[in-house]
């Protein structure tokens, strides 16, 4: 295979780990960096989903003491059967909508402009988020919350089909707006990307599979590790930085990154390609 092709994966794999789990869109980011480096074509927009497993490799990894005890005690333990449903139950409305708009939103919303809009808009939302009286807060850990909770953040996360709004941002920031902790959102969101990234990627490699082949392998396998790898790294190092800090940065960054894709595509400094 192209060595240039195996470069342009694994630096797309480093990007989708670096920025899945932060509250700044790795669809959008991954939409940007494929334009830059001009991997644009449908097997790269199946990568592009399929590499997402590799990200969520890195949480299962992280919380594997937890996931195998919940497992393990949902014969006998009402808390972990209600942690495992509030996740199947913020799981599902993005099954449902993702099924019934998922190719629209596809056809029409891939495009620079629309991520780069989308980037400004989503700082606004999080800028208002953190202005809010911490008063507010009235779910403390993931294992507080109720169905209803569950309910609320899995319809904002469908926020994220738009892309540009982050999968990550839709549900921190969604789950502190109806009253999670910063903590609690930042490890609901977690959980709740191990059925949401998983399923996508499975589902898109089935229903694409015509586009690939066997040869295709080293190029997955490349993005796959090295989004792990990076993923890995940004999961650990975030979860000590909600500790202690707040989201405004990001905010920050993402209106810096929006407008330069916006100025830059106006003035024609950079050939986004929509």
């Amino acid at each position: 295979m192209d060595t240039l092709l195996l470069v342009k994966a694994a630096l797309m794999g480093i990007v989708e780990g670096l920025t899945e789990f932060l509250p700044i869109s790795s669809t959008g980011h991954l939409i940007l960096a494929g334009s830059l480096l001009h991997f644009t074509s449908e097997k790269a927009k199946v990568f592009d989903i399929a590499i997402q497993t590799g990200a969520i490799f890195a949480v299962i990894l992280f919380y594997w003491r937890r996931l195998v005890d919940t497992t393990a005690a949902l014969g006998d333990s009402s808390r972990a059967r209600r942690f495992v449903s509030n996740v199947l139950i913020a799981f599902l409305p993005a099954v449902v909508i993702g099924l019934l708009a998922g190719k629209a939103v596809k056809a029409h919303l891939f495009t620079p402009t629309v991520v780069a809009t989308s980037f400004i808009a989503g700082a606004v939302v999080i800028l208002w988020a953190e202005r809010r009286p911490k008063s507010v807060v009235r779910v403390f850990t993931v294992d507080d919350m109720s169905p209803f909770d569950a309910l609320k953040v899995g319809l904002l996360q469908c926020l994220a089909l738009v892309p540009g709004v982050s999968r990550s941002g839709s549900t921190i920031i969604g789950g502190m707006l109806v009253g999670l902790s910063r903590n609690a959102a930042t490890e609901f969101s977690f959980f709740l990307a191990i059925p949401t990234l998983i399923g996508a990627g499975a589902y898109s490699l089935f229903k694409e599979r015509h586009l690939l082949s066997a040869a295709d392998a080293p190029l997955f396998a490349v993005g796959l590790i090295f989004s792990f790898l990076s993923a890995w790294v940004c999961v650990r190092w975030l979860l000590r930085y909600v500790a202690t800090h707040d989201f405004v940065p990001f905010a920050w960054y993402r209106i810096a990154f929006g407008i330069a894709v916006l100025v830059t595509a106006h003035f024609g400094w950079v050939n986004w390609a929509d």
